[in-house]
Formats: structure tokens, sequence, C-alpha cells
């Protein structure tokens, strides 16, 4: 077996794009990896965490042979990625979206079928096989193996997802946000299911922009940030670093996020923020000592701008701060 599950060494791939407004017309490149390198070995759960766009989808292609890096590569199992697509293939079970690549008007049981077909496992086989994912990933329990696709929750839906994953039987498994908006029975079904899968020796490489779930199920973390991994390590090792700080959390109504940000800022403070519909969630990262002036600029920047605190909270140091602490703060998706 080779050394590592997953190693990627110096991916860089950039892309194209139109640009709009007077400018339509002509393109811009963008860099969507810097150098990203990283391993996951056998039996552990590999998290790459950072907000959207950051280069999280772009590496998990690559890996899964579905796009090609500009330079660097990646392997699996000791295999390219680059040139030995075929390989990295066999070994390989792949989630990219809850919902695209399915079959509308086939069931869960119908559409496992057909994908058992196309990666030609042996029909003696496939239907054992079929009721082996239906059973591990909840569908059965449910009564979902009968309904169309189209009929189906979104929880549902990542359930069929990650049993077509598995239906090869992959010693690594690419899951990419498996969990996005599902509701939390669902998302904590999928959690325990891939903390089994690894405990069985397998490896899995998880992307995410929920910290709390990376915290909970990732044995190690890589931050990646603007297309470079910026920090890696163990939950709780990364936390070590900013361990000499404190958290204000905080809920307002009525104000501009990105108003607040430069203000906050401004003071010498960090802070990550997140729009909820017409609330900004705040997070502040401060030194310990320093949680009432915080409070203190809170409630002054709240008034000056007519706005109001909803809830607001002193925390011990997450993996959030950890991320303000590394790139500055900013808007989290």
């Amino acid at each position: 077996m080779a050394t590592y599950a997953i190693e990627t060494r110096e991916l860089r791939k950039r892309y194209r794009t139109r640009l709009g407004g007077f400018l339509r017309g002509q393109y811009k490149w963008v860099e969507a990896l810097r150098g990203v390198s990283f391993h996951v070995d056998w039996g552990e759960i590999y998290g790459l965490l950072g907000p959207n766009g950051a280069g999280k989808t772009t590496t998990v292609k690559i890996i899964a042979t579905l796009l090609e890096p500009d330079s660097g590569d990646a392997f699996v199992a000791g295999y390219s990625s680059v040139r030995d697509p075929g390989r990295v293939r066999q070994i390989i079970g792949v989630m990219l979206s809850v919902e695209r690549g399915f079959f509308w008007k086939l069931t869960a049981r119908e559409n496992l079928k057909y994908f058992g077909m196309l990666y030609g496992l042996p029909s003696s086989k496939l239907g054992d096989k079929i009721e082996e994912v239906l059973e591990l990933t909840g569908l059965k329990e449910l009564g979902a193996e009968e309904k169309r696709f189209e009929d189906m929750s979104l929880g549902m839906k990542a359930r069929l997802g990650l049993a077509r994953a598995l239906l090869k039987d992959p010693q690594v498994l690419l899951l990419d946000e498996p969990t996005l908006g599902l509701d939390p029975p669902s998302a904590r079904h999928i959690r325990g299911l891939l903390r089994e899968l690894a405990n069985d020796g397998r490896a899995v490489l998880v992307t995410t922009h929920n910290m709390f779930e990376a915290e909970i199920l990732c044995d190690r973390i890589g931050i990646i940030s603007d297309g470079r991994i910026v920090a890696e390590g163990p939950p709780q090792e990364l936390k070590r670093r900013v361990s000499d700080t404190v958290s204000i959390t905080a809920t307002l109504t009525g104000i501009v996020a990105e108003g607040l940000s430069a203000k906050v800022s401004g003071s010498g403070y960090r802070m990550l923020y997140r729009v909820e519909g017409e609330r900004v969630r705040v997070r502040i990262q401060a030194k310990r000592g320093e949680e009432v002036e915080v409070l203190n600029l809170l409630t002054r920047l709240a008034r000056d701008s007519g706005t109001r605190i909803l809830e607001v909270r002193v925390e011990e140091p997450t993996l959030e701060d950890v991320f303000i602490a590394i790139t500055g703060g900013g808007r989290w998706e």
C-alpha cells in the first residue's frame, strides 16, 4: 500500500473569466490554486476548510481526474491523477454535488443500478451491493429506495450521492461539501458514516466551509485561502495557535456588514462576518483582557449607525478564530 492515500504536490490552476459591465468582452486570469500541497493518511478524515472560491472544489476535481492542473500533480494510492487517471478512478469514490448527476425520473434503486452497470460491477453482485449501500446510508430505513429522485428531500439526495460513491467499495473517498444545506439528522448520519468508513481504514477527503463540522469530524484540517494552504494540523493543535485570545460573537440588525468590518479593522481588531438575511453575525478576535474594550466598541458602532445588538457572547477560541488570525478575517459564506 502506498505511503499516503492522497498526496498533492504544488498544484497550480488558473482560469480565464469574462469581465462584465463596461469591460464586457474582455478577459482576466484568475488563479484558483497557487501551489497546493498536502497529504491524507489511510484511515484519516482530512478536511479542506475554506470560504467559497478558496480553491477547494478545484483541488478535489484535480485529484478525481476531472480536471488537469497547469502544473504539479496529485496522487491516489501512489498513482498519478495526471498520468494514470484510469487507475485512480478504480480506487476513488467521488461526491461533488448533492443534486447533480442523477436521473430525476428514476428511483434511488434504479439510479444506483444504472451507475453500478456504468462502473462495470458484475450483475451477479450488483443487487447485493445496492442493498448494502442503501442500508449503510440509511435510505432503506427512510423508505426512500423506491422514491424518485425528483421527489426526494435534500437529505435523501445527499445520502444517495454518498451511496453512489460507495458502490465500487472505494478505499479513498472525495466528498465536496457532503452536508451542505442538510437538516441536522441527515448531516449527523453522514458524519457518523464517514467516521465508520475511516475507522475501517479508508481515507476520506472532505471539503467544507462549515467550521463546526470540520472541528468535530476531521482528524486533520488544511485551511485553504486564496488558492493556498495557509495552515494545517489537527483541530486542537490549530486552536492552540490562538489560545491567548477570546472571541466576541454578536448578532446585529440593520447594519451594512462591509462598513462595520472596515470600522472594526480600523480599530485594530480582526473580524469575520456572515450576512444572514437582515441580520449580520460577527466574530471579533481579541486578546484576553480586551473583552470590555471590544464590547464598548461594538456598542458605540451600533449606536452611531442606528442599529441594534440582538445578542452578544464571549467565547473560547474556535477554528473560526484560527481563520481570522491567519487570513485577517472577512466575509464567510
